[in-house]
């Protein structure tokens, strides 16, 4: 029998301190699935609403292009059908909706610009809920953030103008086509069909999202129902959007002021379409979402985003710079929907890492970063407030034509484009007497009125001993007969006695040479 070990019995020694406990290792914080759905529309939704309000009056300012849905939304709708014949007719649904309006809350600045504020906040609900749909609910959360921060966004939810409009409607086709992708219903395509035509009649240039469609339903490989399903619904829409295209193409002059594509704008479109392509690297824009599912493979973020911010610049790009100049940038204002999803996968991203790094909740983290992003975007968000933000401002013009009236006389406009400061704010103009004028805007079914031949107003003038004219703030060149009449007359037989210049119009007095 082997002998037994000995055994060794432990002493412990009181030193008269208390051992610590062990310290549990460092575990990062997982982001929960995030806010609710209703929190997390509703959230971007109140930001756009709380942006879009401040500051809308601008100062109390108007420029040229809400002139024109000024004056429009202040006649009749027989009125507009007739001028939609001659002039404008790609805005006719967008006139009519400012009409009613009008009727029923009054003619004011916030009546004018409140709808767009209205309808980008939509459109951020609708991104940030379509996000929560591709990449979870932070991305959502975040993508909707980014459509109320977004400088181009903030400056077109506070226009009357349809802009922001038409960005609401395509931000409502997209999400019902992720929607029908993932379940295909006829009245879900039926519900795309009537957002996209709705979106065509605002503004045609909203088809262009049908190409971003297109890309993103090829990408996802839908069985041939769901393929079938987009084409009728996209046909439809098209072929309801085809006589308001061809009859633009009859008014293609309104469009003969758009200049050539500049390098600078070429270059803001190159590095659109390079950040869109950095934002659907990160791993969340690449990662297909588990839950939504297309019968032949996975729909993601990007397959979405992507398309949708880059093919309509593309597109209108390549036109411009092959066929004819057509690109400004509002006409693709929903591209910044696309952009603003790409976002919506990175700020979450970022948000998670401050998250782990400072132990924050994400929801703080993602407030942290959403408030970066306003304060870095604080100067241009101040600028696009101001008055002098605008090409010219119709208000300021005709303070200025009511301080030098004096006792009456004669106003001319020159160009006669210029008459909406008249239009607008008529009794600035009181005792002046449009001497070119024929026919008013209303009564002639177009914009600015129909003007009286050369000759007429060169002879008009000559009867005159105090001239009033409304100009831009430079003076250029004369581009018809008519302003070159005007000229020649003031040029020969007048003085310039003053002229003030504000907000990109001028104001000039002119007095008989005896």
């Amino acid at each position: 029998m082997a002998p037994t070990a000995p055994t060794m019995t432990s002493t412990t020694v009181s030193t008269g301190i208390r051992p610590r406990p062990p310290v549990p290792p460092r575990v990062a914080r997982r982001p929960g699935p995030g806010p609710g759905r209703a929190v997390t529309a509703a959230v971007p939704a109140g930001l756009v609403l709380v942006l879009g309000l401040w500051g809308i009056t601008r100062q109390d300012s108007m420029w040229r292009d809400e002139a024109a849905t000024w004056q429009v939304a202040h006649r009749s709708l027989p009125e507009i059908w007739r001028m939609l014949g001659t002039v404008d007719v790609v805005h006719g649904l967008y006139y009519a909706v400012m009409h009613l309006l009008f009727e029923v809350f009054g003619d004011s600045l916030l009546t004018l610009r409140a709808p767009s504020v209205v309808a980008m906040a939509a459109a951020a609900a609708l991104t940030a809920d379509l996000g929560a749909r591709l990449a979870g609910r932070w991305s959502g959360l975040g993508a909707g953030l980014a459509v109320a921060l977004l400088p181009l966004c903030q400056v077109f939810a506070q226009e009357g103008r349809p802009y922001a409009m038409v960005t609401a409607t395509v931000a409502y086709a997209t999400w019902l086509l992720v929607a029908a992708m993932r379940r295909p219903r006829a009245r879900t395509w039926s519900g795309y069909a009537v957002a996209v035509l709705l979106g065509a009649l605002l503004n045609w240039f909203s088809l262009l999202a049908l190409a971003a469609h297109a890309v993103t339903v090829a990408v996802a490989r839908p069985h041939r129902a769901v393929r079938a399903g987009w084409l009728l619904a996209a046909g439809a829409a098209v072929l309801g959007a085809l006589p308001l295209i061809l009859a633009s193409r009859g008014q293609s002059r309104q469009v003969s002021w758009i200049p050539p594509v500049s390098p600078g704008t070429l270059a803001v479109v190159v590095a659109g379409v390079l950040a869109a392509g950095g934002c659907a690297l990160l791993r969340g824009a690449r990662e297909p979402a588990r839950a939504h599912l297309v019968p032949a493979g996975r729909l993601s973020p990007a397959a979405v985003a992507v398309p949708l911010c880059v093919l309509p610049q593309v597109t209108l790009l390549v036109v411009s710079l092959t066929v004819q100049p057509l690109y400004v940038g509002r006409y693709v204002l929903f591209s910044h929907l696309g952009l603003a999803l790409l976002l919506g996968v990175a700020s979450a991203t970022l948000a998670g890492r401050v998250s782990v790094r400072l132990r924050l909740r994400p929801a703080v983290a993602l407030t942290l970063v959403t408030a970066l992003a306003f304060l870095a975007l604080l100067p241009v968000e101040l600028d696009v407030r101001a008055a002098d933000s605008r090409v010219d401002d119709v208000l300021t013009a005709a303070d200025v034509v009511a301080a030098v009236r004096g006792q009456g006389g004669a106003v001319v406009f020159i160009p006669s484009a210029r008459r909406d400061t008249a239009t607008v704010t008529p009794g600035a103009f009181h005792g002046l007497r449009d001497i070119a004028l024929v026919h008013s805007p209303a009564a002639a079914g177009t914009l600015h009125g129909v003007e009286a031949d050369p000759a007429a107003i060169a002879r008009a003038l000559l009867r005159e001993k105090r001239v009033i004219v409304v100009g831009d703030a430079v003076r250029r060149p004369a581009r018809n007969a008519r302003d070159r009449a005007k000229q020649r007359v003031l040029r020969e037989h007048f003085t310039e006695r003053s002229t003030t210049v504000r907000r990109g119009r001028s104001v000039t007095v002119y007095e008989r040479v005896r």
